[in-house]
């Protein structure tokens, strides 16, 4: 979100029962990327815990039992997504107390706070708003209307959800404006619209409709040089390969980057339901993405936040041979390299 320091938001995150890297990808991508100063997080079963010790992130930011405890704040923003998106009793409790001290309050879940008479009524006496990311009015097909032939449109994708797509996708554009490339970071779930101000949870939206809301996005960031649209779940992954069907299909995409968590076996959420190797994954990707535009590997993200450096260097070095594709991991080694081969993706195209 564009706002200057003077107008940065005081941000509480409701994580509560869920503070860890998986569950709370919400709170772990704003304390990472946003802009809004994070002050703390909510969990009454971590109390006493830092950020920086549950999520890897957010150094000595307190977790606290409750929003009585925590320090003021201006907005309470909901930093987990349970499958479903049903509210426990405690965080009910919490969103409660917040709308009553007239704080705003941001969801990313499918549970819409907004259809909540309760919070309605709350939120209308002591003036807070409430914000449900996930809610859109996407009703627009695909089209499949000519993009903009000079710009590069990069996209992200996975073996699996939850390996990293978001992080690698902000990453790699971010790398790309470093460079000198006016790049645009397309945010498609509901965490990279908080980092970013815009963008639509595409999840969330009617199966006939992901295309033609992806495709929308394109269309309204085509005139940068280059854009990164972030990946949503997994072809190999049966809960959620509509959402990244469409996606791949609404954006067209000129270059892939798979990404993937090292020592994963099984679907995530689905165990014990295992993985296909990579190269299958992959192999279903590029023929899926090469249906109606050409497409490619540029290269590989290894997600390795459980893996030593000197094992991470032996899966690297694996991996890179196996797939025969230069692979790194963003968060250790920094995009550099992702970036460069983006580049030679848009020389080798006369978009760059």
């Amino acid at each position: 979100m564009s706002r200057s320091t003077s107008e940065r938001r005081r941000i509480l995150l409701l994580t509560e029962g869920r503070t860890t890297p998986l569950s709370a990808k919400t709170a772990t991508g704003v304390i990472r990327y946003g802009v809004d100063r994070v002050v703390g997080l909510i969990d009454s079963t971590q109390a006493g815990q830092t950020s920086e010790a549950l999520l890897g992130v957010g150094g000595t930011i307190s977790v606290y039992d409750s929003l009585r405890q925590a320090p003021e704040a201006d907005v309470l923003v909901i930093g987990i997504a349970p499958a479903g998106g049903a509210l426990t009793t405690a965080m009910r409790s919490v969103i409660r107390e917040a709308l009553e001290r007239g704080m705003d309050v941001v969801s990313g879940m499918h549970f819409f706070l907004n259809d909540d008479d309760e919070f309605l009524r709350l939120a209308k006496s002591s003036g807070a708003t409430l914000f449900d990311l996930r809610k859109n009015n996407e009703h627009d097909i695909a089209r499949f209307e000519a993009f903009n032939s000079g710009c590069l449109r990069l996209h992200t994708v996975g073996n699996d959800s939850c390996v990293g797509k978001m992080v690698v996708s902000i990453e790699l554009a971010r790398g790309l404006l470093r460079a000198g490339c006016e790049t645009k970071f397309v945010a498609t779930g509901q965490t990279g619209m908080l980092i970013e101000g815009d963008g639509c949870a595409v999840d969330s939206v009617v199966s006939d409709f992901i295309g033609g809301a992806t495709e929308r996005l394109v269309l309204a960031a085509q005139e940068y040089q280059a854009i990164v649209v972030e990946g949503q779940g997994s072809l190999a992954n049966p809960r959620y390969s509509g959402v990244t069907m469409g996606l791949l299909h609404g954006c067209l995409p000129d270059g892939l980057v798979f990404c993937y968590e090292a020592g994963r076996t099984e679907i995530i959420g689905l165990e014990p339901m295992r993985l296909p190797p990579l190269e299958e994954v992959m192999e279903a990707f590029l023929k899926v993405a090469n249906l109606h535009h050409p497409c490619r590997f540029i290269g590989v993200a290894i997600n390795g936040r459980l893996l030593s450096n000197e094992a991470f260097q032996h899966e690297k070095d694996t991996v890179q041979q196996r797939l025969g594709l230069p692979a790194w991991d963003v968060m250790r080694e920094g995009a550099t390299g992702l970036v460069e081969e983006a580049l030679n993706l848009g020389r080798e195209l006369g978009k760059i």
